[in-house]
Parts: C-alpha cells; structure tokens; sequence
C-alpha cells in the first residue's frame, strides 16, 4: 500500500518533533517554515521538502497537520490568499493538533467538507520531549473513518489515542484537559510561595505533597523551581497558557457554564503577561507569586 503524502505547517516546540518522527518513519513530508528556521532546516536534512505557501503544502499532500497557536492562525492559514483552501484537492484530510476553540474548529470543518476535503482536530497532550520521542497523547474528533485512515501516521508521534467524538469534540477535551493542567499549576505555584514566604523546606514539602492527596504531575514539575531552577519540565509559554484558559471560559459561557476558577486562573496569567512573564515556561508562576510577594527565591 502506498503511503500518504504528509504536510506540516507548525514546527515548532512540538511540530517538530511530530515532523521528525513522521518523515523518519517513511513518509514523504512537506514543511512550511514560519520564523525560526532551524527546526525546518533539520526536518530538510532529513528528508523533508519544502514549499512556501500554505497552498503549496495542500497541492503536495494528502494529509496536512497544523500545530499553531490557536484557532486565528488555524483559520488564516485555512482561509487566505494562497492557503489550504486555495490547495484543496478531493479527499484531502487537514488534521489540526493546535489548541483550538470547538466552534471554530466546526466552522472550518464545514468549509473544508464543501471543497471536497476532511477536517478532523488532533491536539496534543505531553510535552516537546515526548513529540521528538513519538510518545505523543492525542485526542481526536471527527469521522471515524477518516481516522482510521491516518491512524497509521498518527502512530508515528503519538502512543495513545483517545477518540472523543465528532469534529470538535477533541479541540472541547482538549480545553478541558489544559484547564484542570494549568489551574493545578496556578494553585501549585501560589502554594509553593506560602511555603517560601513561611520558610517551609522545599524538600520536605515535595516530599509530603509526593506521598499524599495533594500529588500531581504538575506539581512535580513545578517544585523543581525553587529546588533546582529549573523549568524544563514544563516548556509551555505562560501566553499560550493564557490563551487556552481564555478558550475554555469562552467555551463555558456559551453553554452556559459558570467558571469562577477558571477566570482566577485567566487573570493569574494575564497578571503574568502584564509583568512580563509571557514567553516564560509555566512553572516560572512561582517567580512571579514571589515577585508579587516580595519574596527572595
């Protein structure tokens, strides 16, 4: 059986590795840089090509993955002069692993499913180290079928796959999951800083946090802050994480859904932003609770 032709707008932190881990295990890939070159040109050492529009990238394809910022990327890239829609082709299958709003993620389903193509949402659980390892979590919405029929390039970066529903029903998990992963890390940091201020031993408060009910993923990679300096377990830009938090309120108030946690958190992290903190990983939340409080970390 001949293998799809794959397409990727998005290498970045994590488009990277999905890229690498795709065009290592056979399949001809076509990539789109954007403005860091150096992920695209080691996707072209490897054997990637690349074209210069997101219409080239649709032409050259049978399946594109976008891994973006959020749904107003996903929709120019779909929608403009020279995009995918410009290079739609019957049967083409665009996949999006961004973080991206359930109703957008429907509208551009509709638009795409007029042109002939497919549109499934395909975003990502984990981090950058697990992409360049192809141990990706992905969750996925939209015709069963048109999964099934990429399953095989989804197995090149991810090692579970959790269908959720029809279109948008993964970008609405996905949401859901970032919540509950980035209030946790909002409560941690705060905690963490009670513990600063109050003189607690970082280690002993790992250690108890560790052995009880309070103990989370989070948690263990936030409280390398204050003992090592170190926030490399968490590469997620404080902005993207204000971003996402914003989506899923967004989503809560249309159904209606009451979220007072979920509005603190926002406004923790545009507090974040405002102080300078927005390209900065998640777990520097603990710096700016110790900034805010005036305490030496």
């Amino acid at each position: 059986m001949t293998k799809k032709k794959v397409g990727l707008i998005g290498a970045g932190l994590m488009g990277h590795g999905i890229g690498k881990n795709i065009v290592t295990k056979g399949y001809e890939l076509t990539v789109l840089a954007h403005r860091n070159r150096a992920p695209i040109d080691d996707l072209i050492g490897k054997g990637a090509k690349e074209a210069r529009t997101p219409r080239a990238v649709a032409e050259a394809a049978d399946v594109v993955f976008l891994c973006v910022t959020g749904s107003p990327q996903v929709e120019d890239l779909v929608f403009r002069k020279d995009g995918l829609l410009d290079g739609m082709k019957p049967g083409l299958i665009i996949a999006d692993c961004s973080t991206a709003e359930p109703a957008s993620t429907k509208k551009l389903a509709e638009a795409v499913e007029a042109k002939g193509g497919h549109f499934v949402d395909t975003p990502l659980v984990r981090t950058p180290k697990e992409a360049e390892e192809g141990k990706l979590g992905l969750m996925t919405g939209g015709d069963e079928k048109v999964l099934k029929d990429i399953r095989p390039i989804l197995d090149c970066f991810a090692d579970t796959i959790i269908h959720a529903g029809p279109v948008g029903a993964g970008h609405t998990l996905k949401l859901i999951n970032n919540f509950i992963a980035i209030g946790t890390a909002a409560v941690v940091a705060e905690g963490i800083a009670a513990g600063l201020k109050a003189e607690v031993d970082m280690k002993a408060l790992n250690d108890i946090v560790m052995a009880g009910g309070a103990k989370s993923v989070m948690f263990e990679r936030i409280i390398k802050v204050p003992l090592a300096d170190d926030d490399s377990a968490a590469k997620f830009a404080i902005d993207n994480a204000r971003k996402d938090v914003r989506y899923y309120t967004n989503m809560t108030e249309t159904m209606p859904l009451a979220s007072p946690v979920a509005e603190a958190v926002h406004q923790t992290l545009v507090l974040g932003s405002a102080q300078g903190y927005g390209q900065k990983f998640v777990p520097r939340l603990v710096n700016l609770a110790c900034q805010l409080n005036g305490i030496k970390l």
